[in-house]
């Protein structure tokens, strides 16, 4: 099935953005691991593995509309030195990503293309539910101070 050119640019747009979501959150998992921050690492390595799935569901369109990924053409990782930088660097990306993916459901709807925008509001989805996550890590730091927010982390619960 021959895609418009179109949707498979912004299609590997939103792709850059989710790969570089992989990095970015896998990396700030391994950080957090390694501060002893359990509960945290478990979180934000559960979205590194999400972004995954949704690289793989944006690789799969892209090729079905006979187009090429685009895995090279990646972007700036956000790292955090500390906690609350890494949960905003976080929250910068998914703000990013979510404009990102937004246009790309308007051009979809522009070319009646309602597969792809079908998936693409999926994405969406997964990206507010995490953009709330961490929305709330922030007002935690702010509520409970950087250091007793951490103190909770370095527990096994599971946040989303």
């Amino acid at each position: 099935m021959k895609g418009d050119k179109e949707v498979i640019r912004v299609f590997n747009k939103v792709l850059g953005q989710s790969l570089i979501a992989i990095n970015q959150y896998f990396l700030h998992a391994r950080i957090a691991r390694h501060w002893g921050l359990e509960s945290l690492n478990d979180s934000l390595y559960h979205q590194s593995i999400q972004e995954m799935k949704w690289s793989d569901d944006l690789i799969e369109r892209i090729l079905l509309l006979e187009g090429l990924p685009n895995l090279q053409d990646l972007g700036k990782v956000l790292v955090g030195e500390d906690v609350p930088e890494m949960i905003d660097c976080n929250l910068r990306l998914e703000k990013q990503k979510y404009g990102i993916i937004t246009e790309a459901i308007t051009l979809c709807e522009a070319h009646k293309d309602y597969v792809s925008r079908k998936l693409l509001v999926k994405l969406k989805d997964g990206n507010e539910e995490y953009k709330d996550w961490i929305e709330t890590q922030e007002d935690l730091i702010k509520e409970i101070g950087v250091q007793n927010y951490i103190q909770s982390q370095m527990d096994d619960d599971k946040a989303p």
